[in-house]
């Protein structure tokens, strides 16, 4: 069975996903399509809009047949170890190929790149540390960087977000060895930024969040963005657990660890650089919420990205140390889901599979998914509390999600 791996967060599943998923499975020409997805906590450091369960079973409704969660300590990184972390899930359990959406849509150009880079890996180094040096964000010196090296017109424009993502899950194929082949399709209609509706029938997740939130009609707004089974699924989860999660949500629970803590525990905790401890506490005593707190501590050095990720890390108590303790690689396979398709990979997969396969959270001991039930159990304090027991049940009880197709 060829198998062909899709890297994402779904949050929540719209048709410009269905769009790639379709593109990709034909492209790879695959019987089977993989989903590695970020579990509570996603990339650009903010809570899911609904749980893992319910967008592993928009996911399964719309095509994917199985579902791996991507752990909190890759699910929550910069790029680079986000992409580590994915592939190699997707190494385990043999996947074919990964296919991504960039906005170059060319793959030939990503490995020239790549190459490229290593031609010019000093100039482009001693760039980086320049406009570091000036007070930009990281992401903004790479750009700037790439684009002083002679002929960077002629390569990847690496001010585009996917590209980004792209050259790194190529970089992560390279680095651990992977017999996993790289597939790219250009990603259609809408940029991953966009806040406002870009066309009739595609429109980014930022944008569908934005109108859930800000629009009593919110629902019905987004209703020709995304397929029925995802209107139906966020109506039923709204319904079971009465309210959609955003970090507004949980904006308490961040001001209590922020002014408590003392600012020596602070600088404990993941990407706290030395100094911006202060800079938070002081904010959190004068903010109501959490967006007003995010525009006074909004630097030019620090982008609105890399300080939600340093929130939801503040708001887990996660530690530098729990985060660099492990390898650059998964150490085990979290079963989200599957069709009766991917139930059938898998046990042709299962002798050959490189990690442990956990099916049932109480059923494994690794000391490393410790992370992931302490992100659970703050994710469940975003719903009303007479509900949390009920989202945790799921969490340690819910065996993956089945679908088997008609």
């Amino acid at each position: 069975m060829k198998s062909v791996g899709l890297i994402v967060e779904y949050n929540p599943f719209h048709n410009g996903h269905a769009f790639h998923l379709q593109a990709s499975k034909e492209a790879a020409e695959a019987d089977v399509v993989i989903a590695v997805m970020s579990g509570n906590f996603l990339q650009r450091g903010e809570p899911a809009l609904v749980s893992k369960w319910q967008r592993t079973k928009m996911a399964l409704l719309n095509g994917v047949d199985i579902v791996f969660e991507l752990p909190y300590r890759f699910a929550t990184q910069k790029a680079e170890t986000f992409a580590n972390g994915a592939v190699s899930i997707l190494d385990a359990v043999g996947c074919n190929s990964l296919c991504f959406g960039s906005e170059s849509g060319d793959l030939s150009s990503f490995i020239q790149t790549i190459d490229y880079l290593k031609e010019q890996q000093n100039s482009f180094n001693e760039n980086i540390k320049w406009h570091l040096d000036t007070g930009v964000s990281y992401p903004k010196a790479l750009s700037l960087a790439f684009k002083q090296l002679p002929d960077a017109n002629n390569y990847l424009d690496l001010a585009k977000p996917n590209n980004i993502l792209g050259l790194e899950y190529i970089k992560a194929i390279q680095r651990q060895k992977s017999s996993v082949s790289p597939m790219t399709i250009p990603r259609k209609n809408a940029d991953y930024h966009d806040e406002h509706f870009a066309s009739a029938t595609i429109a980014s997740a930022t944008s569908i969040r934005k109108a859930i939130f800000t629009d009593n009609e919110g629902q019905a707004e987004i209703d020709q963005y995304v397929p029925e089974q995802t209107k139906l699924l966020l109506k039923e989860y709204e319904q079971q657990f009465q309210r959609y999660h955003q970090w507004e949500n949980y904006w308490s629970y961040l001001q209590f660890r922020l002014i408590h803590s003392s600012p020596s525990e602070l600088r404990e905790i993941y990407e706290m650089e030395e100094g911006l401890e202060n800079r938070l506490q002081g904010a959190a005593l004068v903010s109501d919420n959490f967006h007003k707190f995010m525009q006074q501590i909004k630097t030019k050095r620090y982008t609105w990205t890399r300080l939600q990720r340093l929130c939801v890390h503040i708001l887990t108590n996660t530690k530098k140390e729990e985060m660099t303790r492990h390898s650059e690689k998964a150490s085990y396979l979290r079963l989200l889901g599957m069709t009766s398709m991917g139930r059938e990979y898998l046990n042709k997969k299962k002798s050959h599979l490189s990690l442990p396969l956990i099916s049932k959270l109480a059923s494994f001991k690794e000391k490393e998914i410790n992370l992931d039930i302490k992100a659970a159990r703050i994710y469940s304090l975003g719903i009303p509390s007479h509900l949390k027991n009920k989202m945790l049940r799921q969490e340690f009880e819910q065996p993956p999600i089945y679908i088997q197709e008609k």
